[in-house]
């Protein structure tokens, strides 16, 4: 195919090619040099069911609008092609960027995956399934911004419809898409898990050489192992396995995922998680105006917990500087509240002494009593975690009993514990998580890229 003139647009270079399309990098002529990428498909080399595709494509990206989807500036059509003109995404795409370097190191992986999750709970919220999810796919804008593109193959499919028409590329394609022939959402959900294992450990897990390899070790249900040597977090692997489940009744549910620890989408940078930043640290500084340390202690790493995400995702230079400034002063308030915070406001020795007593008769609640007891001896060690770790397990076995038990002097004292380990159990979150969100903010001033060079 010749290179193409597009009216207001000037072609620079080819930059690659599908079956029935061809994408050029372009500038538009209104004197900005924008660039652009422009998707050129000749509509006489059009199947039907790529036609289709095409209006489906066109109809979709005129809808989705999201920071980790590609954006479609506009579309034209001269009667002979059409014109899908795209943002441009200097970057390349995943799969370059994972040669590259052969495999990344988890922290980087997890960012891509947060970017690669947060558009996909967009997607779904409006009932679109992309089935064609791939690193290739997946393009890389300014700071390594992943963005979801080719939408040739998304179709309207909500969690409960069913397909059965073949769509994507083999090596992504879950199982029951290449075998069963009917399948749903979740393929796309398998396709997640094979593009995450192929981040940390350099390859597809059922690369083959050819299809019927593929089909074979897919038919025979291969099992998917981690590499011995590899060395991956414990929440990193439980969700990397439950991705990759060949029966997608077992395998990890949208809502499950997107719930996961290891993505933690609850303070993925958005407009939503700012105005909760802000909420909270507003209730902060009332809080530590009022001398109430524990309470502003306590809010302060909870907004941290959203402020850092943010300011490592902002790319303006001047918001940046500024954000920069205000979570420094956060982080440095937090720590100067620290010590008042981290120091054990010990049970009343009587007042727990004579819950002790009066327990006896219920083996469950003393064992929990005694749990409680241990969390605040490791607080006061400043072993926040392992404190964390204890008062959970001992308020998950005391809750349930408090509820249960009569009004009457042992239920009042029973209830004044469960209160104060309750504060201890916020103050040992925030006391852990303080060192790393100082950690993490310093990770602003450090790009992925360079990430993956240092490592």
């Amino acid at each position: 195919m010749s290179t193409p003139h597009v009216e207001g647009y000037v072609i620079v270079e080819k930059i690659g090619a599908g079956s029935y399309s061809t994408v050029y990098k372009a500038f538009k002529k209104d004197g900005c040099r924008e660039a652009v990428a422009i998707k050129v498909v000749e509509k006489k080399r059009l199947s039907k069911s790529a036609e289709d595709n095409i209006v489906t494509e066109i109809s979709l990206l005129k809808k989705l609008k999201h920071p980790h989807i590609v954006n479609m500036k506009d579309f034209l059509y001269d009667g002979r092609c059409i014109y899908i003109i795209m943002e441009w995404c200097g970057g390349g795409d995943l799969s370059g960027f994972i040669k590259k370097r052969r495999c990344l190191p988890e922290p980087v992986c997890r960012r891509f995956l947060q970017q690669l999750s947060a558009a996909l709970k967009y997607l779904r919220s409006h009932n679109v399934c992309h089935m064609d999810l791939k690193p290739s796919n997946l393009l890389l804008g300014q700071q390594q911004v992943l963005k979801i593109g080719d939408f040739g193959f998304a179709q309207y499919l909500s969690d409960e419809d069913k397909h059965n028409a073949i769509r994507g590329s083999p090596l992504y394609m879950a199982p029951e898409m290449l075998l069963a022939g009917k399948y749903d959402a979740r393929v796309d959900l398998w396709s997640v898990g094979v593009i995450m294992y192929e981040c940390l450990f350099g390859k597809a897990p059922y690369s083959s050489n050819s299809f019927q390899e593929l089909s074979d070790k897919i038919r025979q249900k291969a099992p998917i192992d981690v590499p011995k040597c590899a060395s991956v977090s414990a929440q990193c692997r439980d969700l990397l396995t439950r991705l990759l489940k060949h029966d997608p009744e077992q395998r990890i549910d949208f809502e499950t995922f997107f719930k996961h620890s290891y993505l933690d989408l609850e303070h993925f940078p958005s407009e939503e998680s700012l105005q909760k930043a802000i909420d909270l640290v507003s209730k902060a500084v009332k809080l530590d105006a009022e001398h109430k340390e524990r309470e502003a202690f306590n809010l302060y790493c909870e907004a941290l917990l959203y402020f850092v995400p943010l300011l490592n995702a902002e790319m303006d230079p001047t918001k940046k500087t500024a954000l920069r400034v205000k979570v420094d002063e956060y982080i440095k308030r937090a720590e100067e509240l620290k010590d008042p915070a981290s120091a054990r406001s010990p049970s009343n020795d009587s007042s727990f002494s004579q819950l002790l007593k009066m327990c006896t008769t219920s083996e469950k609640m003393c064992t929990a009593l005694e749990i409680g007891h241990t969390g605040e001896m490791y607080m006061t060690e400043g072993q926040y975690n392992l404190a964390l770790g204890k008062f959970e397990s001992c308020l998950a076995a005391l809750m349930p009993l408090l509820a249960q038990e009569p009004r009457g002097p042992r239920r009042d004292l029973l209830h004044k514990q469960v209160q104060h380990w309750l504060l201890l159990a916020e103050s040992s979150k925030s006391l852990a998580a303080l060192p790393t969100l100082k950690e993490r903010s310093t990770l602003s001033t450090t790009s992925v890229k360079e990430m993956c060079l240092l490592q």
